[in-house]
């Protein structure tokens, strides 16, 4: 009675135990987000580290030999022309001028006694012309006098900021050779920069930037400060180096700003933006869907049957927050933007319009080159 039992609940679960799952269905393919490569005119900026220069500077230099006496201004402060800087001491100045006018004098006598005889024919000639002579070297001894007296008082050439003091009170001076101090006017400066002979000579095989890198083009210099400040105002080219530079082999930029705030120094370092280059009939992705590895750069491109394939590209200079693609990729291509992370070469996508990029896209690296 109980093996009956046990051999019908054993014929109960058999078919329980041996009954196979059923089968679940392919995962849909990925979605991801495509851009259609289009050709466009895409405008393009260019980045350089600039040096700030002034306006103008002025070199102070002694025109007399001597001890310095006194020095009247401060160091970093602006100073007016005309303004005292410097006093030396006017022994040696003041003795060499009391000499050269003694001179003067004697000599203006000597001629004004010869000049009447010489109506009555009691001297010569000749010796009335020395005595004029003598009269006129005299006379230019006695101005450089003067102007020995008058350059004791060092005094500023131009309207500026007056740099560091070169000599000290006390310290001897020998002449001209002696630089004590600069005076630089730095309002307004100049903005200089110097863009490689790579840059230089892609930019001569476009007529476009050809006509834009030289001076009164429509081209704007734009300044960043190093806290990332940019300033409100641009300035067009002021001036192009016609030769490069033999020690660097760079060709010298430079643009002229306003600096009445005094935000810029000369000797401070910041960046400037080129803006007016533009690219005709540009094939441009958006920066993110560059994908690089050891060495190569390349994007996912969706083919036939929406099959996913990789592609090599040659990627130029950046557009906002596009990437033009110099070679590798053909008007029409469509181009993963969004997604590329779940795809891979062969693997099988659904492709939706991708999302804009330019206002998620990263800041454009220096010079407009492909980092």
């Amino acid at each position: 009675m109980i093996r009956t039992r046990q051999l019908a609940l054993l014929t109960l679960l058999l078919p329980l135990g041996c009954k196979k799952e059923a089968p679940r269905g392919a995962p849909p393919p990925p979605e991801v987000g495509i851009v259609t490569v289009t050709p466009a005119a895409l405008p393009i900026t260019y980045d350089f580290s600039a040096e700030v220069q002034p306006y103008r500077r002025v070199e102070v230099r002694a025109r007399v030999d001597g001890v310095i006496l006194s020095r009247t201004f401060t160091e970093g402060q602006v100073v007016k022309a005309g303004q005292l800087l410097y006093r030396i001491d006017p022994v040696r100045t003041n003795a060499a001028f009391q000499s050269a006018r003694a001179r003067a004098d004697n000599a203006r006598r000597s001629l004004n006694r010869l000049e009447p005889l010489l109506t009555e024919h009691a001297v010569a000639q000749q010796d009335v012309d020395n005595a004029r002579a003598e009269l006129e070297a005299a006379q230019a001894a006695l101005a450089d006098a003067r102007k020995g007296v008058e350059d004791a008082n060092v005094r500023a050439e131009i309207t500026g900021r007056v740099g560091r003091a070169l000599f000290q009170v006390g310290d001897r001076v020998t002449g001209s050779d002696d630089l004590l101090t600069t005076i630089d006017v730095v309002d307004p400066v100049y903005i200089v920069f110097r863009p490689s002979t790579q840059q230089v000579l892609s930019w001569r095989q476009d007529p476009t930037a050809t006509a834009l890198i030289r001076p009164g083009s429509p081209l704007r210099v734009q300044v960043t400060l190093s806290d990332s400040t940019v300033l409100p105002e641009t300035a067009p080219l002021d001036f192009v180096s016609p030769s490069l530079d033999p020690g660097t082999g760079t060709q010298e930029f430079r643009a002229k700003f306003a600096n009445g705030d005094h935000l810029l120094t000369p000797g401070q370092f910041v960046r400037v933006r080129l803006v007016g280059f533009t690219r005709d009939s540009a094939l441009a992705v958006p920066q993110r869907a560059v994908q690089q590895s050891l060495g190569r750069q390349y994007v996912y491109v969706v083919g036939k049957g929406d099959s996913v394939a990789a592609r090599d590209v040659q990627p130029g200079p950046w557009s906002g927050g596009l990437w033009i693609i110099e070679r590798g990729l053909d008007a029409g291509d469509r181009v993963i933007a969004d997604g590329t992370q779940k795809v891979g070469p062969g693997s099988v996508v659904r492709p939706v319009p991708a999302a804009d990029s330019a206002a998620a896209a990263p800041a454009a690296p220096a010079g407009g080159a492909r980092p």
